[in-house]
């Protein structure tokens, strides 16, 4: 199981993020200072961590300094009320590999988390849905009838990993755009259609996979097999 450190000073913020890890399927432990997290650390396993910017007297850019330091590498997130762009450098430099500002959605969180997770899980020969394969690697789409083979760019093919990794889910564009373009910074929840569209296009047709990359007007999208029925 995923396991998630939560380090947090605030009762009610650390509480709101186990209760949602919880739903999605991940264990969580929460310490309140850096003493405590970096202890917790050296005992247990965890696959990635959430760190407030502000741990009362304490920094948290201080904290994942030194959990770099210590050899603990994996994904970090933090948590800060400070949105300058000052503040989200120093957390991204101090080892952070997203910058999440309070107040913050609980789902756009969540979204990032899954990115940092799937960017750092160990990587796979090829992800597969239907006739379609995909080669994260090469970046390169093969199968379907008669054997076709697409070349995706870099985002196209994040893009894509991600919707075979939620196959099945109704997507929203706010929840497509947190996770893979947010962020990056400088652009709008529009690019999401656009790479829709690029995606739609060199895999076109997406039936000579099994599979279908469904429009649920006003709700999101879903890529599913194509005899799969559209979710209600």
């Amino acid at each position: 199981m995923t396991r998630i450190l939560i380090v947090e000073d605030d009762a009610d913020i650390a509480s709101l993020l186990r209760r949602g890890f919880a739903a999605e399927g991940y264990d969580s432990a929460w310490e309140q200072g850096s003493a405590e997290a970096l202890a917790r650390l050296k005992a247990e396993r965890f696959d990635a961590a959430v760190v407030d910017m502000m741990l009362g007297e304490e920094s948290g850019a201080d904290l994942l300094a030194e959990m770099r330091l210590r050899g603990h590498m994996m994904p970090a997130l933090v948590l800060s009320a400070l949105s300058r762009v000052e503040d989200r450098a120093q957390g991204l430099q101090a080892g952070a590999q997203d910058y999440v500002v309070k107040p913050f959605q609980l789902s756009e969180l969540l979204a990032r988390l899954r990115v940092q997770l799937l960017r750092a899980a160990p990587k796979v020969e090829s992800l597969r849905l239907g006739d379609l394969r995909y080669d994260p690697e090469t970046r390169t789409v093969s199968g379907g009838a008669g054997g076709r083979k697409a070349a995706l760019t870099e985002r196209e093919g994040e893009l894509l990993a991600w919707l075979i990794a939620n196959a099945g889910k109704l997507l929203t564009r706010a929840e497509i755009f947190a996770a893979l373009w947010s962020p990056h910074g400088g652009a709008t929840e529009n690019v999401v259609d656009v790479y829709l569209g690029y995606l739609r296009r060199k895999l076109a047709p997406l039936s000579d996979y099994g599979l279908a990359l469904r429009t649920l007007r006003g709700r999101g999208f879903m890529l599913t097999r194509d005899d799969e029925e559209e979710e209600t």
